[in-house]
């Protein structure tokens, strides 16, 4: 897509994405301050350090890193000076099966991703016009709706992070999903937002907030990253609204694509837990990318693989709890 470079089939190129914002030194700086360690190996990848229970051991996570950079060889020392049983590549930055081979060669394939495969990446540098053009028409109708009903969407600040919040805590309550803690969102605000890699959308309805979207924006790309909504007046459509608004201020930004951050595995499964919204994404009119695989580059194949039993472990009895 547009903001990208293309793969030409004929001779094989590798898209290039832009670096991610998660590989960037104000995420590791962040990711440091509430308690996971980063790490910044050579050539700029970024992992960070979190503490297994019980092995006195650590897992190194890298998500989105761009496989160009990795240094094999000083990688795996570094995991080892930090004591990691492994580091894990999350969802790296590039397009399925142009590094496979290479991951292959030294890596496992991971059990499990914590970032989707699968993001809808939409070209920006369009005219309003024509982006609104391209886009579902329900889509388009639910915008003007929205604004026509009254619907107006402010850009927030951290004495507005209170409103996110609560709509988020509501909306992962309804919908059976985790969230972090408050002082992880507001963390992460206040940081980003200093060079203004962090943005603020709320939409409001006679002063009362209907819905707030948590933005990221770094090199280029606007990331629509984390969002809650209020179960009153869905009529109103106002998570349309505050998309349309997202996508100006990301062109305000000289941003030339806004990353959707995450749609479901197929997109045609009606059944699937996250059909919900990602229909509403694919209703702007983007392009569904597949990232590569999330691998594992093991360290201490022992701890390894007992980190991987009391992380199936954890997980099983979060889901339970959150069934109770």
């Amino acid at each position: 897509m547009e903001g990208h470079r293309k793969m030409d089939k004929s001779k094989e190129k590798i898209v290039e994405f832009p670096p991610h914002i998660v590989q960037s030194p104000q995420w590791g700086k962040i990711k440091t301050m509430l308690g996971a360690k980063s790490v910044m190996s050579k050539n700029g990848v970024q992992f960070t350090l979190h503490k297994i229970p019980l092995l006195n051991r650590n897992f190194g996570f890298c998500p989105k890193v761009n496989p160009a950079r990795i240094d094999w060889r000083e990688l795996e020392k570094d995991g080892k000076a930090n004591n990691c049983v492994c580091i894990r590549f999350d969802a790296p930055n590039s397009l399925k099966g142009q590094h496979t081979e290479m991951f292959k060669n030294n890596c496992q394939k991971a059990p499990k991703n914590t970032f989707a495969k699968k993001t809808l990446l939409l070209d920006i540098t369009k005219s309003e016009e024509e982006l609104l053009k391209k886009m579902h028409p329900k889509t388009r109708y639910n915008i003007k709706l929205s604004a026509k009903k009254g619907v107006v969407v402010k850009e927030g600040f951290q004495k507005e992070l209170s409103i996110f919040l609560n709509l988020q805590e509501q909306t992962a309550k309804r919908q059976n999903f985790f969230i972090h803690n408050d002082n992880y969102y507001k963390t992460v605000f206040e940081e980003l937002s200093k060079e203004g890699n962090a943005k603020l959308l709320i939409a409001y309805k006679d002063n009362t907030p209907l819905t707030a979207w948590f933005l990221f924006v770094y090199k280029g790309v606007i990331y629509y990253v984390y969002g809650g909504s209020s179960e009153q007046r869905k009529n109103l459509m106002a998570s349309n609204l505050v998309a349309w608004e997202a996508i100006k201020l990301g062109k305000k930004l000289n941003c030339k694509c806004f990353d959707m951050w995450g749609v479901a595995d197929d997109i045609n499964d009606t059944k699937a837990p996250w059909y919900g919204f990602t229909k509403f994404k694919l209703g702007f009119g983007g392009e569904v990318v597949e990232f590569e695989d999330s691998w594992d580059l093991i360290i201490e194949p022992f701890y390894y693989h007992l980190f991987n039993l009391l992380y199936a472990v954890q997980w099983f009895l979060l889901r339970l709890k959150s069934r109770i």
